[in-house]
């Protein structure tokens, strides 16, 4: 099969969307199918091209047999709507250009919370007569709207009528969560045509490990009892209920909150907790996909932490799976949703209320005096992993595809 997926963020990026697609392509490749995938310069989240990339207006590379091709954009931080906007369009707008130039596809696929790379998606298969598969990745915009970065209105009610057409003209909807299906068909999109592809952790590359020493030693963590929050410090995060709690445990000496990743609210953090004096948060800048595991190995428990919104009790974290498969705890601090049933079914950890500092500053506390628990929590975590496995996904993401083709449906 021939496959073009479109997708902003790409190795050697590191968000979730980046390693998700990367990881799925790996094993296309690897059982034979020919993978295109459409992106930009890398330069997530700080709006900077990475060091050995140009925005050029196209450039191509191999990379684990993928076909990459990565086009010219507006490129713009993670912050401030107008600029991110521009940005958006501008990957649209040259990535449907540059679907037209490559040899016909038998699919093409474009992932969300990205926007714009769903309507390129789109123009490519109605262009070319060929099946469009939405992966809905993220509820744009209401995920938007949830962290306050566009605030209800007319403006984002039209927006919210396209992103309806876009799921009705696909021929397939992969849906990375149970509840974004639902939300999905609440609103009157067939629930036939949506297929549920639940994230997953790439198992070869995540394993439990010692700590690292060498790392430990860097950031004065060697003998603490580590709450670690690996990922993007952004809007959606609510990461200033961790300072928070940090403050409420400043007088643990064993206790240390670890925050590792980039992000639009990276700075404001470090800036408040250096105000705030608190000596047992540690902050690690964005590291290269092949240190994750490294970094992880510092952590005693996983931190998943969103904001208070309804919207995000329909996000299942990719997060939560690196975790498991690194045979740590989860505390989820996230609204109680899909991730905490998933997390209970496990029985893998505890869950908070989002946005409740002495919750999770009582909870910390609770690990860090139970050890006994701890193993068992991290025990149940690391079991939980396979079934939660990036080959699983790639799987389950070639049926959609190959529905897509035996039903004939073109835009």
């Amino acid at each position: 099969m021939k496959i073009l997926f479109l997708t902003e963020n790409f190795p050697p990026e590191t968000n979730a969307a980046a390693t998700r697609v990367y990881e799925r392509a790996c094993y296309w490749v690897e059982w034979g199918h020919e993978v295109t995938v459409i992106t930009c310069a890398p330069n997530f989240p700080h709006g900077k091209v990475f060091q050995g990339y140009q925005n050029r207006w196209r450039q191509s590379e191999q990379m684990s047999g993928i076909n990459v091709i990565r086009v010219k954009t507006y490129i713009a931080p993670n912050q401030g709507v107008l600029r991110r906007t521009l940005d958006f369009v501008s990957f649209g707008a040259m990535s449907y250009l540059a679907g037209l130039s490559q040899p016909r596809p038998d699919v093409v696929a474009a992932t969300s919370p990205q926007f714009f790379a769903a309507v390129a998606g789109w123009l490519i298969g109605a262009s070319r007569c060929i099946p469009f598969i939405f992966e809905l990745g993220d509820l744009w915009p209401a995920s938007i709207s949830a962290v306050g970065a566009m605030k209800k209105g007319r403006l984002l009610g039209q927006v919210e009528k396209f992103e309806l057409f876009l799921y009705r003209r696909a021929a397939r909807v992969a849906a990375l969560t149970r509840a974004f299906k639902d939300n999905l068909v609440r609103r009157h999109i067939d629930g036939a045509k949506i297929d549920i592809v639940l994230n997953g952790v790439d198992l070869p590359r995540y394993s439990p490990r010692e700590r690292d020493q060498e790392l430990a030693g860097q950031y004065g963590v060697g003998k603490k009892f580590v709450i670690g929050y690996v990922g993007t410090h952004g809007m959606a995060h609510g990461l200033m209920n961790v300072l928070d709690a940090a403050e409420i445990l400043r007088d643990e000496p064993d206790i240390r909150f670890l925050m590792a990743g980039g992000g639009a609210e990276r700075d404001m953090l470090i800036a408040e907790a250096s105000k705030r004096l608190l000596e047992n948060v540690v902050f690690l800048p964005p590291q290269p996909k092949e240190s994750m595991p490294a970094v992880w190995s510092l952590c005693d428990v996983a931190l998943v932490h969103l904001k208070d919104s309804p919207t995000f009790a329909e996000v299942v974290p990719s997060k939560i799976f690196e975790a498991m498969a690194m045979g740590l705890p989860i505390l989820l601090t996230v609204p109680a949703g899909e991730a905490k049933s998933i997390l209970d079914g496990h029985q893998a950890g505890m869950w908070v209320p989002p946005e409740n500092p002495d919750a999770l500053a009582d909870a910390v506390k609770s690990l860090h005096n139970q050890p006994d628990r701890l193993k068992e929590l991290a025990a149940a975590s690391l079991a939980a992993a396979p079934s939660h496995s990036r080959t699983k996904q790639a799987e389950e993401m070639i049926t959609v595809f190959e529905k897509s083709l035996a039903g004939n449906s073109v835009p």
